[in-house]
């Protein structure tokens, strides 16, 4: 059974509601923006959601319980894509991103043809670090003072799979 499709409209609510409650517990991982609160309202939400990405809701027993995406895709030569997600803090640590990912993955290679997937995630952030070591993903540089989260730069790790890993 998959535990992502494809997110839908409707689903803006969901994740505005699941972002909300756990809005201290994603700030900690989120960059910097001159709109920060654009994860945060439902308008916000939708743009985010209908911006032409690959975004799918990640499902708990039908529930939306976070997304996970497929952005920045590249066609031939590279045919790559950058892999990042999110489960909202009542649902970490029990393996639905960690599945999430892996169906995402599945798609990128057999259905949109992807040669390689690329995904970041700060030093400091062990538990999207396993996620993607579950995921067959290889650790492949620091990229140093990467993004601004809080107020400083902060260093992140950046990670590939290639089909054939």
């Amino acid at each position: 059974m998959r535990t992502i499709r494809a997110v839908e409209p409707a689903d803006a609510q969901a994740l505005l509601a699941l972002r909300l409650a756990h809005r201290e517990y994603f700030a900690r991982w989120e960059p910097d923006s001159t709109d920060p609160e654009r994860w945060y309202t439902l308008d916000g939400i939708a743009a985010w959601i209908g911006d032409d990405q690959q975004r799918f809701a990640i499902l708990d027993d039908g529930a939306v319980a976070g997304m996970t995406s497929l952005t920045g895709i590249q066609g031939a030569p590279f045919d790559s894509a950058l892999v990042s997600y999110f489960v909202d803090a009542a649902r970490a640590g029990r393996g639905l991103a960690t599945r999430a990912v892996a169906d995402l993955v599945t798609h990128a290679f057999a259905e949109l043809g992807l040669h390689r997937v690329e995904a970041g995630t700060a030093t400091a952030n062990v538990a999207s670090q396993r996620v993607l070591e579950h995921n067959r993903f290889t650790r492949v540089g620091l990229l140093r003072r990467h993004l601004r989260i809080g107020g400083r730069w902060v260093d992140h790790y950046l990670w590939e799979r290639l089909e054939d890993d």
